[in-house]
């Protein structure tokens, strides 16, 4: 009778453990926190963005659609089945358009949605004509540069690792597993089609589980206790394609500084 006690007492701390261990936070699992580590980033970006020098004279730039666009081909990782959705945005234009507005340095033109503007424009000129308004349509700007480019290389796998305990029937491991997202952004003159500045960069991805887990047998072996449980986080790939993007476009805009393509205003 008292070794049927002792035995559910045994039984009942090793489940305690375990459930002590699913409200640990994912830090102490060895899990970096990579929401919070991916705002910080994109925040420190956007400040740098943002305090950047401005020109005495902004360039105008535009964005054209497919001007910016995944060419990796890479298909979304799944080992169950055929998945037929795409690892990257197919719209990483919109990254590179909120970085360059968001700069201060570059005057931003609409290209991507031109079609709706020009007819919307027409509209305006025709009601205008029709009652006779003296006022005329601005003509629209003209970009002296054009920044192009794609998402290059998506690398997935590329290292992955782990270690793991068990005793007495009461484990735990950690694994982790390291991609990679590669853009190339080139800045191109209208006017003579040269190359002015091009920029590469490389973005790794990081993913990381932790699982713990108990299987042991009580009474004399004829009962079994299995307890798991684990957590898996994964950094967005959006949010560090975002990250590349705005890297890239803060090297342009040094770079440019460098070659004085433009010049610091007083």
């Amino acid at each position: 009778m008292k070794k049927a006690i002792l035995q559910k007492l045994l039984f009942l701390s090793v489940l305690s453990t375990s459930s002590c261990a699913l409200i640990v936070p994912p830090l102490d699992n060895g899990i970096p926190p990579f929401k919070s580590v991916e705002e910080a980033q994109v925040g420190a970006l956007l400040t740098k963005l943002s305090e950047v020098d401005i020109p005495k004279r902004k360039p105008i730039v535009a964005v054209y659609p497919n001007s910016f666009k995944d060419n990796t081909g890479q298909r979304r990782s799944n080992s169950q089945y055929a998945s037929f959705s795409t690892a990257i945005t197919q719209a990483p234009d919109a990254y590179l358009i909120r970085a360059l507005k968001h700069s201060g340095v570059f005057e931003v033109v609409e290209r991507v949605g031109l079609d709706n503007l020009t007819k919307e424009r027409q509209i305006i000129r025709t009601s205008r004509e029709d009652f006779s308004e003296p006022q005329k349509v601005k003509p629209l700007l003209f970009a002296g540069l054009l920044m192009q480019g794609s998402v290059v290389t998506y690398e997935s796998n590329q290292r992955s690792g782990g270690a793991g305990a068990r005793w007495l029937g009461i484990g735990g491991s950690k694994e982790y597993r390291q991609d990679s997202v590669t853009i190339q952004l080139r800045t191109v003159s209208v006017l003579t089609g040269k190359i002015l500045i091009e920029v590469l960069v490389t973005k790794q991805i990081l993913s990381a589980a932790v699982n713990q887990d108990v299987f042991r047998f009580y009474s004399n072996g004829t009962e079994l206790v299995e307890i798991e449980s684990g957590i898996v986080e994964n950094e967005s790939i959006n949010i560090a394609l975002q990250i590349a993007v705005e890297t890239a476009v803060l090297e342009t805009i040094k770079e440019g500084y460098e070659q004085e393509y433009w010049i610091k205003g007083s």
